[in-house]
């Protein structure tokens, strides 16, 4: 009789947590379309611009609308996934993502691609997020850091291979063919998503439908800005309507999240030091680096004349990397304390922009940049690897699993901006194509050196605010005298993951935790994806 019973529960156990495996195969592979989709766009970013005759905006918007809808909507799409059903939401997902790739595909313009690239970052909100939800809610808790993490190396299969990727189908048929090439994955997940995976849905929460929309509008403004000034002139109308009307929308939603009761932003995470300073250095990470990334993954085609494949290639010591220093990284950052590996990080990515900087020629030998591309990767290796830790370290238990969404689409936003600025200083300095006095590979390198540079010195600043952030120990003393040990108790072990009884109910805390592989999980360290 025992026996009985106690099979019939495993049994409702088991379809309610479902095939784990089966999850895991649907999900992994769509965060990987989804990861490598922004990676092997920018190594295509010389044949778009020869093909569609765009010029520097162009290529900024192809890269930025993706990201910028995928960072505004991130938070969003977790929360429909919780009220709506996260299967039905990630199948839909899937969905405007394949249909988005076929009209990126079929682009004939530019506006059109970016317009079929924001509509991607949509679908890329929801895919993310849900995909790392899904699977922690089939997975036991006792097995749940396994697949999490193997979930994460996926995510970094991704990044290393997504140059590589984009240069072999570049090369072997067109640009168009990224996209394409999502199209049958996508086709083919859909109904196995929607056979295969569980629903689960979590706490019904308020959409703040206010916050996102003023949130969105105030970005696009000030990217319009930024990105139309290096051109039109930083004092013409539309210029200066973007950065007056996006400045004015993003402070009324600060004024808005302060104000409603179910914030899409809870603005109190702000009001001590470490999860601020957290957030601005991983901010100015993405900045730096993927503002500058932007122009080195063009760097090997328009100077040195390499095919798309070579230069993936090239690049691959950079992506590479993580994959090999992460695994370290996370062992030192519990022996000695993340702030310190991050810090270190970021020293390395700073010196490797520098590096470029300084000896980019026309002629240079790969060989002598090598060493900053390494470096690079390492540096980013140990940025990601910690910094999901310093993020949830930061902030009460019950407050994990905003806080690792609001680091992340802190990041997201972070490359926006970079792009943008670091497109001014490029567009200032130099630009595509020949002019009187100048080959078109100087005219490039011009422009490119001191972008560069300019992410070195942003590095540098997001380096200085890490090292502002408390330690531990301070932390920690500071939160006693805040509040007499409660967060002390929040953290209690009781409290750790793979204590709850209700396996569906403990992935809500790292429902929005994505951008890193494993952003929100305590128990795993890995290297970070960028989208």
């Amino acid at each position: 009789m025992s026996t009985t019973t106690g099979t019939t529960k495993d049994r409702i156990q088991a379809a309610t947590i479902g095939h784990p495996v089966r999850t895991f195969a649907i999900t992994a592979v769509a965060m990987f379309m989804a990861q490598l989709d922004n990676l092997v766009v920018s190594i295509a970013l010389p044949s778009i611009r020869e093909s569609l005759h765009a010029g520097l905006s162009g290529l900024q918007w192809t890269v930025s609308a993706y990201t910028l809808t995928f960072a505004v909507f991130l938070l969003t799409g977790s929360t429909l996934g919780d009220r709506f059903g996260r299967r039905n939401l990630f199948v839909a997902g899937l969905a405007v993502f394949t249909a988005a790739s076929v009209a990126s595909a079929l682009a004939p313009t530019i506006g059109v691609l970016i317009a079929a690239r924001a509509v991607q970052g949509l679908g890329g909100a929801v895919i993310v997020p849900l995909s790392l939800t899904l699977l922690s809610a089939s997975v036991r808790p006792e097995k749940r850091g396994a697949a999490v993490g193997a979930w994460g190396a996926i995510g970094g299969l991704a990044v290393a291979l997504g140059p590589v990727i984009g240069g072999a189908v570049v090369e072997a048929a067109s640009w168009q063919w990224i996209f394409w090439v999502n199209v049958p994955i996508g086709v083919v997940l859909l109904p196995l998503a929607w056979a295969g995976l569980t629903e689960s849905r979590g706490a019904p929460r308020r959409l703040d439908v206010t916050g996102t929309v003023l949130a969105t509008a105030g970005l696009l403004g000030v990217v319009l800005g930024l990105i139309r000034g290096g051109d039109a002139g930083w004092t013409t109308p539309l210029v200066l309507t973007g950065f007056i009307a996006g400045g004015a929308l993003l402070i009324a939603f600060v004024v808005w999240e302060l104000r409603t009761d179910a914030p899409m932003v809870p603005m109190h995470l702000f009001r001590g030091r470490s999860f601020p300073l957290i957030n601005l250095s991983a901010l100015l990470m993405s900045f730096g680096m993927f503002g500058a990334v932007f122009f080195l993954s063009q760097l090997f085609q328009t100077v040195y004349g390499d095919s798309p494949l070579a230069s993936g290639v090239r690049i691959l010591p950079w992506t590479g990397m993580p994959m090999l220093v992460a695994p370290i990284a996370g062992i030192l950052s519990d022996r000695i304390g993340g702030k310190w590996i991050v810090t270190v990080g970021l020293g390395f990515q700073a010196v490797a922009l520098a590096w470029i900087a300084a000896v980019a020629t026309v002629d240079v030998d790969y060989v002598e940049l090598l060493p900053a591309f390494v470096l690079g990767g390492a540096g980013m290796a140990m940025f990601f690897a910690p910094i999901a830790n310093l993020v949830l370290g930061s902030v009460r238990r019950h407050e994990e699993g905003i806080a690792s969404g609001v680091n992340n689409t802190l990041r997201e936003l972070g490359g926006v901006l970079g792009i943008a600025v670091m497109g001014a200083v490029f567009s200032a300095n130099g630009g595509y194509g020949p002019t009187a006095t100048k080959s078109p590979q100087q005219h490039f390198l011009d422009g490119l050196i001191p972008a560069v540079f300019t992410g070195a010195v942003i590095l540098v600043v997001a380096m200085l605010a890490m090292w502002l952030v408390p330690s531990r120990r301070q932390a920690t003393m500071h939160a006693a005298a805040d509040d007499a040990g409660t967060l002390a108790a929040d953290r209690a072990p009781a409290s750790q993951p793979g204590d709850h009884a209700d396996p569906q109910q403990e992935p809500e805390y790292i429902a929005q935790g994505v951008g890193g592989p494993v952003e929100g999980h305590r128990d795993q360290q890995t290297a970070g994806a960028p989208a």
